[in-house]
């Protein structure tokens, strides 16, 4: 019999959960193996949805072979972790992601991104061990296309990340992003609406200003233009929804493509111009939490984070 103790970053999650982010186990073998009492939570009958806490003991009757740890993928442990810090307390960082930064490893296997990068920062400063946790690693809490620059934030415990992402979930935190587009938009500033869908075959998307077809989920866009030269525009734009693109394909589809944007924009002639990017930068962001329920985060509820213009790489004249 092997028993495992739930730790802090390990409590809050269903008993299925986290064994399978735990043990080498076969699902199917897992699922039997709670049903017919060989999982055991505090030494009872425990359900797939048992709710974990910490202090708990689970008690597993399995084979030896189910609990040898998994070959390691550690690449954070010799890396030198370079990193933008805007702000970081125990809980949660805050980082400026540069464009061409990848914050995921991609389909290439490439290592070389924003969230090894930070395991690597923690695991030297001693904040992070993988050898001490049983599920949980440091993680992100929200993305930004590869492209595209800004803050993205990160949960250094397993009870801030759950917290944090469902303050995200229930758009409790305000994003404001910096868009250099062609043309100059009128109205000055506006509230536009649309419909998005999402082509995952072809990673694109499409708006729609009525009639959308089945599966297209609604999108509203805040902008406001607040530099302007003969025929483009700088804009601070408000997501009021978070879909994939939102920002770029919107205002293409108003006929304002983002310049640099190879996608939904003018690649060849912004290509030539020397914007090797789309011009689109997280820049601000609010947290307006609601204080209903008491969390780990409630701290952060009221402040805002802003880049500074010095600190943003972004497509050209509009910062020099």
């Amino acid at each position: 019999m092997h028993e495992l103790k739930i730790g802090k970053n390990d409590a809050g999650q269903r008993l299925d959960k986290f064994l399978t982010k735990t043990l080498d186990l076969p699902m199917s073998l897992l699922y039997k193996s709670i049903r017919l009492k060989k999982i055991k939570v505090n030494r009872k009958r425990a359900e797939n949805n048992t709710l974990l806490f910490e202090g708990d003991t689970v008690q597993c009757f399995l084979a030896d072979e189910f609990f040898e740890k998994k070959a390691s993928k550690n690449s954070f442990e010799s890396i030198t972790p370079h990193l933008d810090i805007i702000y970081e307390d125990e809980n949660i960082m805050l980082l400026n992601k540069r464009p061409g930064v990848s914050v995921h490893e991609d389909e290439n296997g490439s290592t070389n991104t924003l969230i090894t990068h930070i395991q690597a920062y923690l695991y030297q400063r001693g904040e992070y061990n993988p050898d001490d946790e049983q599920s949980f690693a440091p993680a992100l809490c929200n993305r930004i296309d590869r492209n595209t620059g800004g803050i993205v934030i990160a949960a250094k415990t397993a009870e801030a990340l759950r917290v944090m992402n469902e303050k995200i979930k229930n758009r409790e935190i305000d994003k404001f992003y910096l868009a250099a587009v062609h043309g100059i938009p009128t109205p000055k500033s506006a509230t536009i609406k649309g419909y998005l869908l999402k082509d995952d075959k072809k990673n694109i998307v499409r708006v729609y200003d009525k009639n959308p077809p089945r599966g297209a989920k609604e999108i509203i866009t805040k902008y406001e233009v607040i530099a302007k030269n003969a025929d483009s525009a700088l804009l601070e734009v408000e997501l009021l929804t978070g879909r994939t693109h939102q920002i770029r394909a919107h205002m293409a589809h108003i006929g304002h493509p983002l310049i640099g944007d190879g996608k939904y924009g003018i690649n060849r002639s912004d290509r030539a111009k020397g914007y090797k990017y789309q011009a689109l930068y997280s820049y601000r962001l609010r947290f307006s939490f609601d204080k209903s329920s008491e969390t780990v985060l409630d701290y952060l509820s009221g402040k805002e984070f802003k880049i500074a213009k010095k600190d943003i790489y972004f497509a050209g004249e509009y910062f020099k």
